[in-house]
Formats: C-alpha cells, structure tokens, sequence
C-alpha cells in the first residue's frame, strides 16, 4: 500500500517523518509503535485500518526509523513523545483521532490523553498498561542496552532478533524473522546493517526509568472507547496487571492474542478481528 511522507518538525533540532496513507473522511487513526520500533511495524496493520474507511499517519518517534535523532538523549522520554504527538496533529491539521498504540506507543497514547482527551477520539493499547511487570521490564533493558548496533548480515540480524524475540513468537516462520529483522534493522551503504533507533535511547531508559506513573492517565480513559490488546504470552503487560485494570476502567474492551507474546502486529486473526470490530463503530 502505498503512502505519502510528512515531515512534522517539534523542536529546533528534531524533525519527525511520518506515513501517511489514505483510507476516508472518518475520524483518522494515528499508530505510534514501540520502544525501539518504527513506521515499519505498522505495514501490515495500517492497510487493515484504513479499510475501516479513515485515513492513517504513522508516526516515527525522535530517534526511530527516519526521524532525527535528539542531540540530547534526555528528551527520550514519554512526556515528550506525548509533546510531539500533540505536535504531529497540529500539523496535519486533525483536531482528533483514532489513537493506536504499541508499548511506548501505548503509554504515549494515555499521557496524550491526560493533557488533552479531546484529541482522542477512541484507543487501542497494544499490549501495554499503566503498570509494566518487572521481568518485562529487564528483558526490556537487557536488549536496548546490552547489544552491538551493527552487523555484518541479514543472517546475523536475524539470529538476533530471533534471540531475543523467540519466546514471544514461537510460531513464527523463518520468512516472518527475515521481515522482522528488517523492519527493526536498516541496511547501510557498505552493506552491513544496523539497528534502527539512536543507541542513546538505552542511556535515557537507564538514567530516567521506563515511564512516569502511568495510573492517572490510564484512569483519564475512562470517557474515551477503548480496546486493549494483549499478547498472551507477554511479560510486559500480565494478567494480575489487567485486573487491575479493571478495577479502575471496568468498560474497556479486551483481546488475547493466543501464543504470542510482546507485542502483537494486529495482524494475527484475533487481534485483527477485534480492531475491525472496534473501530467499525467509531465515525
């Protein structure tokens, strides 16, 4: 599917490249992906989104995939990402939208709609709540921080995203690992290939923790539709997490994902049913 590129600057040194595809005049759908993760991600989903009959903007967040890095790596920090994303619809000129999160996108999602819920028209959390279990946490850590940037091939990408995320996606093909790899690598021109966000993302991680308290805004969602999507399997987001959940929002809509873990792609059949499901009664 074809989209268009926008260039969204949000600070003096940091401009934003986003996709931009054309799906209808509903209410449009902003995807945010995950820590490390960029517009790529959202290919395969993005199409399922814009059959619903709105147009969507995937965002690549400061020091993702095209976006510029931050000279000053302790802005990686969801505050502002939730900055830039208020940034990112005033310049395509939506007062609101559909808002689809994964992880860091998630958590931006319910800052953003802490500052300003009337910017979200409706959200889907992806594999994400206001409280992070630990051992997702570390394993988190351990790859952000812990690995070399650069290889020599696909093959070793490969090897290494199928390390770390094997346990997520034990059913994944060896096709499914060479298209992960490179959504989460970008080739180089002497041929090797590297990972596709600023290393200095580790470095802010460590020095300022993974997310703020994340309860007040999950609880502002409470007015707002909401679905959230979790892997079955995932270490981030667990079951005793959802309970809590639903202590404090009883009314969000819910999908597990069956033998996957963090995140899902939304395209696995539950989760894409849910979301068509969903978003075919937002306008």
């Amino acid at each position: 599917m074809t989209y268009e590129t926008l260039k969204i600057p949000v600070s003096p040194d940091v401009t934003l490249y986003a996709r931009l595809y054309r799906g209808g005049k509903r209410t449009p759908a902003i995807c945010i992906p995950g820590l490390t993760r960029n517009a790529k991600d959202f290919i395969d989903s993005a199409p399922i989104i814009t059959a619903t009959g709105r147009d969507v903007i995937v965002v690549n967040l400061r020091g993702r995939g095209a976006s510029d890095n931050d000279p000053d790596y302790l802005n990686y920090h969801p505050n502002t990402y939730r900055d830039d994303i208020l940034k990112v619809l005033d310049h395509a000129g939506i007062n609101e939208a559909v808002f689809v999160g994964t992880s860091l996108g998630g958590i931006t999602t319910m800052l953003v709609n802490e500052v300003a819920p009337n910017r979200v028209k409706a959200a889907i959390l992806n594999d994400i709540g206001p409280e992070l279990a630990p051992e997702g946490i570390a394993r988190i850590a351990d790859y952000v921080g812990g690995a070399t940037n650069v290889v020599d091939t696909i093959e070793i990408a490969v090897e290494r995203i199928r390390t770390v995320n094997g346990v997520a996606f034990p059913d994944a093909s060896d096709e499914e690992w060479l298209k992960f790899a490179k959504r989460t690598f970008r080739q180089e021109a002497d041929g090797t290939w590297i990972l596709d966000y600023d290393p200095n993302i580790a470095r802010a991680l460590m020095e300022l923790g993974p997310a703020p308290d994340l309860w007040p805004a999950f609880e502002s969602l409470r007015s707002t539709p909401t679905l959230v999507v979790h892997g079955a399997f995932s270490d981030l987001l667990t079951t005793p997490i959802i309970e809590k959940m639903r202590a404090r929002h009883p009314d969000f809509e819910y999908v597990a994902v069956p033998r996957i873990g963090h995140a899902p792609m939304l395209t696995e059949p539950a989760a894409r049913r849910a979301v068509e499901a969903f978003l075919a009664v937002i306008d």
